[in-house]
């Protein structure tokens, strides 16, 4: 599978390492590849592919990853394909007198 990107130092992702047992479940559930093997534990090869989807962070049974869920790529397309037309933002629509962040969204 070609590994998407999408937006660049954007993602929320994070892996504390010292946490991580090297149980490989990031590994198996994570649909971009973003994580690998490295030695006992898993490290991330490829932050900017995460989609934010939380597969890895809800399956990280130590507690080793951490992403804010649904407020990426992965919740605009499921959004979009919803017919939900609040965009891709996790709070919805612009409440009157936001400004959008450098991401583009609301939420900041």
């Amino acid at each position: 599978m070609e590994n998407s990107l999408y937006l660049k130092n954007v993602v929320t992702l994070k892996l504390n390492e010292d946490k991580c047992t090297g149980c490989g479940m990031c590994l198996d559930v994570c649909p971009h590849e973003v994580f690998k093997m490295n030695g006992k534990h898993v490290t991330i090869q490829n932050r900017d592919a995460c989609m934010e989807c939380g597969a890895c962070s809800k399956n990280c049974l130590v507690d080793a990853i951490f992403v804010q869920s649904g407020v990426g790529c992965a919740a605009a397309v499921i959004n979009s394909m919803l017919g939900r037309s609040d965009g891709a933002c996790c709070c919805g629509s612009e409440p009157a007198g936001a400004t959008t962040d450098k991401r583009g969204g609301c939420c900041t």
